[in-house]
């Protein structure tokens, strides 16, 4: 009498489904993974901002637009996932702004939001502020 070798349907199925399971915890495990990565793209080029924005205020006494400190406007990130806005209100004459990095593309889902830093150093998340309760975003 031979004995069968081999795998019965019932095996396979549970190997199947153990495999379906480990996948839909790591893709969206991944997708934030992504995000958070590329995050690294937009803080990079506000602090550029806001470094060469000190710069010139030291030397002029007042903060510039983005041409004036050496920027295209908007300004683009490195690997192209943000775009950057500087907003400097007209009543305090130069001597404050705020630089806004929204996402693009793929960026723009990301749960975080727009990135802001301004003058003082203040670093947001954007309109999801409660999203950056632990500090994941910045």
């Amino acid at each position: 009498m031979r004995h069968a070798r081999g795998f019965t349907l019932i095996e396979l199925m549970v190997v199947v489904a153990i495999v379906a399971i480990l996948a839909a915890i790591a893709i969206p495990a991944y997708g934030r993974y992504a995000f958070r990565a590329r995050r690294a793209d937009g803080k990079e080029l506000l602090l550029r901002i806001a470094s060469a924005q000190e710069r010139y205020y030291a030397t002029y006494n007042k903060y510039g637009a983005l041409a004036d400190i050496g920027f295209a406007d908007p300004a683009k990130s490195e690997k192209g996932y943000y775009s950057v806005k500087v907003d400097m209100p007209a009543a305090d004459k130069g001597q404050a702004f705020t630089a806004t990095a929204t996402g693009e593309g793929v960026q723009a889902q990301d749960a975080c939001g727009a990135l802001t830093i301004n003058d003082a150093g203040v670093k947001t998340p954007g309109p999801n502020d409660a999203g950056n309760s632990n500090g994941s975003c910045w």
